[in-house]
Protein backbone atom coordinates (compact mmCIF):
# COMPACT_ATOMS: atom_id res chain seq x y z
CA UNK A 1 0.00 0.00 0.00
CA UNK A 2 2.74 2.25 0.13
CA UNK A 3 3.04 2.20 -3.51
CA UNK A 4 -0.61 3.01 -4.00
CA UNK A 5 -1.51 5.82 -1.42
CA UNK A 6 -1.00 8.75 -3.11
CA UNK A 7 -0.52 7.61 -6.58
CA UNK A 8 -3.72 5.86 -7.24
CA UNK A 9 -7.42 7.06 -6.22
CA UNK A 10 -9.17 4.40 -3.79
CA UNK A 11 -12.61 2.52 -3.58
CA UNK A 12 -13.83 0.73 -0.72
CA UNK A 13 -17.27 -1.29 -1.41
CA UNK A 14 -18.71 -3.14 1.31
CA UNK A 15 -21.48 -5.56 -0.51
CA UNK A 16 -23.12 -5.63 3.20
CA UNK A 17 -24.84 -8.51 4.69
CA UNK A 18 -23.69 -10.11 1.17
CA UNK A 19 -22.88 -14.11 2.13
CA UNK A 20 -19.63 -16.16 0.96
CA UNK A 21 -21.60 -19.03 -0.42
CA UNK A 22 -23.54 -16.88 -2.20
CA UNK A 23 -21.30 -14.82 -3.77
CA UNK A 24 -18.75 -17.73 -4.64
CA UNK A 25 -22.08 -19.50 -6.45
CA UNK A 26 -23.30 -16.64 -8.89
CA UNK A 27 -19.74 -15.91 -9.66
CA UNK A 28 -18.88 -19.91 -10.34
CA UNK A 29 -22.42 -19.90 -13.02
CA UNK A 30 -21.29 -16.61 -14.54
CA UNK A 31 -24.53 -14.51 -13.06
CA UNK A 32 -22.55 -11.71 -12.00
CA UNK A 33 -20.02 -11.04 -15.04
CA UNK A 34 -19.01 -7.07 -13.85
CA UNK A 35 -18.06 -8.07 -11.02
CA UNK A 36 -16.23 -11.56 -11.95
CA UNK A 37 -14.21 -9.88 -14.81
CA UNK A 38 -12.60 -8.37 -11.87
CA UNK A 39 -12.45 -10.83 -9.25
CA UNK A 40 -8.38 -12.48 -9.21
CA UNK A 41 -8.47 -15.73 -11.08
CA UNK A 42 -12.45 -14.68 -11.51
CA UNK A 43 -13.37 -16.07 -8.35
CA UNK A 44 -13.96 -14.09 -4.52
CA UNK A 45 -11.49 -15.20 -1.78
CA UNK A 46 -13.12 -16.83 1.31
CA UNK A 47 -12.50 -14.77 4.32
CA UNK A 48 -13.53 -14.01 8.11
CA UNK A 49 -15.47 -10.95 8.54
CA UNK A 50 -14.27 -8.45 12.11
CA UNK A 51 -17.87 -8.24 13.06
CA UNK A 52 -20.97 -9.97 13.11
CA UNK A 53 -23.09 -6.52 11.89
CA UNK A 54 -22.81 -3.49 10.11
CA UNK A 55 -21.62 -1.19 12.96
CA UNK A 56 -18.96 -3.39 14.59
CA UNK A 57 -17.47 -4.34 11.07
CA UNK A 58 -17.30 -0.92 10.17
CA UNK A 59 -15.60 0.36 12.83
CA UNK A 60 -12.99 -2.58 12.43
CA UNK A 61 -12.53 -2.27 8.65
CA UNK A 62 -11.79 1.60 9.16
CA UNK A 63 -9.26 0.93 11.98
CA UNK A 64 -7.58 -1.43 9.30
CA UNK A 65 -9.12 -4.75 10.47
CA UNK A 66 -10.74 -5.71 7.04
CA UNK A 67 -11.46 -9.15 6.63
CA UNK A 68 -8.58 -11.68 7.12
CA UNK A 69 -8.17 -15.18 4.73
CA UNK A 70 -10.05 -17.86 6.30
CA UNK A 71 -6.49 -19.61 7.58
CA UNK A 72 -4.43 -18.98 10.23
CA UNK A 73 -2.73 -16.08 9.97
CA UNK A 74 -1.52 -13.89 11.12
CA UNK A 75 -2.13 -11.90 8.14
CA UNK A 76 -0.50 -8.72 6.68
CA UNK A 77 -2.88 -5.58 6.64
CA UNK A 78 -2.83 -3.49 4.03
CA UNK A 79 -3.78 -0.36 6.34
CA UNK A 80 -2.60 0.24 10.46
CA UNK A 81 -2.77 2.15 12.55
CA UNK A 82 1.00 2.75 14.29
CA UNK A 83 0.61 0.12 17.70
CA UNK A 84 3.47 -1.28 19.23
CA UNK A 85 3.63 -5.20 18.88
CA UNK A 86 0.91 -5.38 16.10
CA UNK A 87 1.72 -8.59 15.04
CA UNK A 88 -0.34 -7.54 11.64
CA UNK A 89 1.81 -5.05 10.29
CA UNK A 90 4.26 -5.96 7.74
CA UNK A 91 6.79 -3.98 5.28
CA UNK A 92 3.69 -3.33 2.72
CA UNK A 93 1.22 -1.97 5.83
CA UNK A 94 0.66 2.09 5.15
CA UNK A 95 0.88 2.70 8.60
CA UNK A 96 0.02 5.95 9.99
CA UNK A 97 -0.52 8.08 13.38
CA UNK A 98 -4.74 8.74 13.31
CA UNK A 99 -7.05 5.79 14.92
CA UNK A 100 -8.62 5.15 11.52
CA UNK A 101 -7.26 5.22 7.92
CA UNK A 102 -9.97 7.49 6.61
CA UNK A 103 -8.68 10.84 8.38
CA UNK A 104 -4.97 9.43 7.70
CA UNK A 105 -5.67 10.00 3.83
CA UNK A 106 -7.73 12.40 4.37
CA UNK A 107 -4.09 14.47 6.13
CA UNK A 108 -2.36 12.93 3.24
CA UNK A 109 -4.85 14.83 0.97
CA UNK A 110 -7.57 12.29 -0.34
CA UNK A 111 -11.08 14.12 -0.55
CA UNK A 112 -12.81 10.99 2.19
CA UNK A 113 -16.16 10.57 0.34
CA UNK A 114 -18.82 8.42 2.54
CA UNK A 115 -21.97 7.28 0.73
CA UNK A 116 -23.94 5.48 2.70
CA UNK A 117 -26.26 2.56 2.51
CA UNK A 118 -27.87 1.15 5.59
CA UNK A 119 -29.56 2.54 8.81
CA UNK A 120 -25.54 2.93 10.43
CA UNK A 121 -25.02 5.76 8.13
CA UNK A 122 -28.23 7.58 7.63
CA UNK A 123 -27.00 10.21 9.83
CA UNK A 124 -30.60 10.48 11.00
CA UNK A 125 -30.07 9.61 14.77
CA UNK A 126 -26.64 10.11 16.76
CA UNK A 127 -25.62 6.42 16.02
CA UNK A 128 -26.16 6.46 12.36
CA UNK A 129 -23.41 9.72 12.16
CA UNK A 130 -20.97 8.01 13.52
CA UNK A 131 -19.48 6.19 10.19
CA UNK A 132 -20.05 8.95 7.99
CA UNK A 133 -18.26 11.62 10.67
CA UNK A 134 -15.69 9.94 9.63
CA UNK A 135 -15.58 11.06 6.40
CA UNK A 136 -14.86 14.90 5.13
CA UNK A 137 -17.77 14.30 2.59
CA UNK A 138 -20.93 12.02 3.44
CA UNK A 139 -24.09 11.00 1.21
CA UNK A 140 -27.50 9.55 2.30
CA UNK A 141 -30.76 9.66 1.17
CA UNK A 142 -33.68 7.61 1.45
CA UNK A 143 -33.63 6.47 -2.01
CA UNK A 144 -30.36 5.03 -0.94
CA UNK A 145 -31.56 2.65 1.60
CA UNK A 146 -32.66 -0.55 2.83
CA UNK A 147 -35.95 -0.18 1.33
CA UNK A 148 -35.70 1.18 -2.11
CA UNK A 149 -35.47 -1.66 -4.70
CA UNK A 150 -33.28 1.15 -6.55
CA UNK A 151 -31.19 1.87 -4.06
CA UNK A 152 -27.47 0.88 -5.88
CA UNK A 153 -27.85 2.72 -9.00
CA UNK A 154 -29.01 5.67 -6.92
CA UNK A 155 -25.60 5.52 -4.85
CA UNK A 156 -23.70 4.88 -8.23
CA UNK A 157 -25.43 8.08 -9.79
CA UNK A 158 -24.36 10.07 -6.52
CA UNK A 159 -20.80 8.49 -6.73
CA UNK A 160 -20.69 9.94 -10.49
CA UNK A 161 -21.09 13.35 -9.67
CA UNK A 162 -18.51 13.27 -6.47
CA UNK A 163 -16.14 12.04 -9.21
CA UNK A 164 -17.27 14.66 -11.86
CA UNK A 165 -17.32 17.47 -9.45
CA UNK A 166 -13.23 17.20 -8.39
CA UNK A 167 -10.58 19.01 -9.88
CA UNK A 168 -8.34 16.14 -11.72
CA UNK A 169 -5.18 16.63 -9.58
CA UNK A 170 -7.25 15.79 -6.28
CA UNK A 171 -6.64 12.25 -5.13
CA UNK A 172 -10.27 10.59 -3.88
CA UNK A 173 -11.00 7.85 -1.40
CA UNK A 174 -14.24 6.58 -1.80
CA UNK A 175 -16.75 4.47 0.37
CA UNK A 176 -20.12 2.99 -0.72
CA UNK A 177 -22.03 0.95 1.36
CA UNK A 178 -24.32 -1.16 -0.35
CA UNK A 179 -27.91 -1.69 0.80
CA UNK A 180 -29.33 -3.90 -1.72
CA UNK A 181 -28.34 -7.35 -0.38
CA UNK A 182 -29.77 -6.38 3.13
CA UNK A 183 -33.37 -7.33 3.89
CA UNK A 184 -35.88 -7.27 2.73
CA UNK A 185 -34.32 -7.89 -0.86
CA UNK A 186 -37.85 -9.78 -2.21
CA UNK A 187 -38.57 -7.33 -4.49
CA UNK A 188 -35.02 -7.97 -6.45
CA UNK A 189 -36.33 -11.49 -7.72
CA UNK A 190 -39.51 -11.47 -9.95
CA UNK A 191 -42.46 -13.22 -8.44
CA UNK A 192 -41.12 -12.78 -5.15
CA UNK A 193 -43.86 -11.24 -2.98
CA UNK A 194 -43.73 -8.87 0.94
CA UNK A 195 -45.62 -11.72 2.26
CA UNK A 196 -43.36 -14.65 1.33
CA UNK A 197 -40.37 -12.28 2.67
CA UNK A 198 -36.46 -12.88 2.10
CA UNK A 199 -34.11 -15.73 1.42
CA UNK A 200 -31.30 -17.09 0.13
CA UNK A 201 -32.92 -16.76 -3.49
CA UNK A 202 -34.07 -12.59 -3.37
CA UNK A 203 -30.28 -12.41 -1.40
CA UNK A 204 -28.78 -13.87 -4.52
CA UNK A 205 -31.18 -11.92 -7.22
CA UNK A 206 -30.11 -8.48 -4.70
CA UNK A 207 -26.56 -9.24 -5.94
CA UNK A 208 -26.88 -9.62 -9.86
CA UNK A 209 -29.15 -6.25 -9.56
CA UNK A 210 -25.67 -5.21 -7.63
CA UNK A 211 -24.00 -6.81 -10.82
CA UNK A 212 -26.05 -4.62 -13.44
CA UNK A 213 -24.86 -1.60 -12.28
CA UNK A 214 -21.31 -1.97 -10.46
CA UNK A 215 -19.60 -1.56 -14.04
CA UNK A 216 -20.69 2.24 -14.07
CA UNK A 217 -19.21 2.59 -10.72
CA UNK A 218 -15.87 1.00 -11.60
CA UNK A 219 -15.97 3.36 -14.73
CA UNK A 220 -16.35 6.78 -12.64
CA UNK A 221 -13.43 5.82 -10.45
CA UNK A 222 -10.96 4.99 -13.03
CA UNK A 223 -11.69 7.51 -15.48
CA UNK A 224 -8.82 10.06 -13.31
CA UNK A 225 -6.36 7.79 -12.90
CA UNK A 226 -5.44 3.88 -11.74
CA UNK A 227 -7.58 3.27 -8.52
CA UNK A 228 -7.14 0.19 -6.09
CA UNK A 229 -10.49 -1.13 -5.26
CA UNK A 230 -11.40 -3.56 -1.80
CA UNK A 231 -15.01 -4.59 -3.09
CA UNK A 232 -16.03 -7.26 -0.19
CA UNK A 233 -19.00 -8.03 2.74
CA UNK A 234 -19.12 -6.83 6.27
CA UNK A 235 -20.85 -9.99 7.44
CA UNK A 236 -23.20 -12.22 6.19
CA UNK A 237 -26.90 -13.43 7.38
CA UNK A 238 -28.75 -16.87 7.75
CA UNK A 239 -32.01 -17.95 6.23
CA UNK A 240 -33.22 -20.44 8.80
CA UNK A 241 -29.26 -22.53 8.93
CA UNK A 242 -29.57 -24.04 11.93
CA UNK A 243 -33.02 -21.89 12.93
CA UNK A 244 -30.93 -18.72 12.98
CA UNK A 245 -32.42 -15.98 10.75
CA UNK A 246 -30.68 -12.77 10.71
CA UNK A 247 -26.81 -12.05 11.84
CA UNK A 248 -25.40 -10.32 14.87
CA UNK A 249 -24.99 -14.08 15.48
CA UNK A 250 -22.09 -16.23 15.26
CA UNK A 251 -22.94 -18.95 12.98
CA UNK A 252 -20.78 -19.87 9.79
CA UNK A 253 -22.44 -18.26 7.28
CA UNK A 254 -22.55 -14.57 9.21
CA UNK A 255 -18.54 -14.34 9.76
CA UNK A 256 -17.82 -16.45 6.13
CA UNK A 257 -17.38 -13.57 3.67
CA UNK A 258 -16.36 -12.72 -0.09
CA UNK A 259 -13.49 -9.94 -0.45
CA UNK A 260 -11.74 -9.19 -3.73
CA UNK A 261 -8.80 -6.37 -4.43
CA UNK A 262 -7.47 -5.13 -7.59
CA UNK A 263 -6.02 -2.30 -9.39
CA UNK A 264 -8.67 -0.67 -12.04
CA UNK A 265 -6.36 0.67 -15.28
CA UNK A 266 -6.99 4.41 -15.50
CA UNK A 267 -7.91 6.04 -18.42
CA UNK A 268 -4.20 5.60 -20.36
CA UNK A 269 -4.43 2.27 -19.27
CA UNK A 270 -1.95 2.54 -16.99
CA UNK A 271 -1.94 -0.53 -13.68
CA UNK A 272 0.45 -0.55 -10.87
CA UNK A 273 1.15 -3.39 -8.80
CA UNK A 274 -1.12 -4.08 -5.88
Amino acid sequence: MNAIVGSHDLLLVTLDTLRYDVAAELAAEGRIPNLARHLPGGVWERRHAPGSFTYASHQAIFAGFLPTPAVQGPHPRLFAARFAGSESTADGTWVHDTPDFVSALAAEGYRTVCVGGVGFFNKQPPLGSVLPGLFRESHWEPSFGVASPTSFESQVACAEEVVAGLPREERLFLFVNVSALHQPNWFHLPGATREAGDSRETHAAALEYVDRHIGRLFAAMSGRRPCFAIVCSDHGTAYGEDGFTGHRLGHEVVWTVPYAQFVLPGPDGEEATA
